[in-house]
């Protein structure tokens, strides 16, 4: 049985940055796809960050490329996302959120995604 334990998020000023982390457990020697998503109020979740454990390949929504990181430790069990520039309209819920890879890469949509965390709020003023 997955678990996901997230940290991090908070309150920043507009331009500033934060890490958040997920601690995964339970996935033994399946591949995983990791995801960070948000839901600001309002609006519909969406995917921000991806990352498949074996191989490390990353995925991005457009409107965070080049602000936004997720990389993973060495030992492959938490995930983190570097989040720089941020802007006001990302005051959102962030979730990680776990499920098996079937392909290369991961997908940004939430589908396949079993596994999800509490959730964690930023908020950017």
């Amino acid at each position: 049985h997955v678990q996901l334990v997230e940290s991090g998020g908070g309150s920043v000023q507009a331009g500033g940055s934060l890490r958040l982390s997920c601690e995964a457990s339970g996935t033994g020697h399946s591949t995983y796809c990791m995801g960070w998503f948000r839901r600001a109020p309002g609006k519909e979740r969406e995917g921000v960050a991806t990352i498949r454990d074996v191989g490390g390949r990353t995925s991005y929504a457009d409107s965070v490329k080049g602000r936004f990181t997720i990389f993973q430790d060495n030992a492959k069990t938490t995930v983190y996302l570097q989040v720089n520039s941020l802007k006001p309209e990302e005051t959102a819920t962030y979730y990680c959120a776990a499920g098996p890879a079937y392909g290369s890469s991961c997908s940004l949509h939430g589908v396949g995604y079993h596994y999800w965390c509490q959730g964690t709020q930023v908020t950017v003023s």
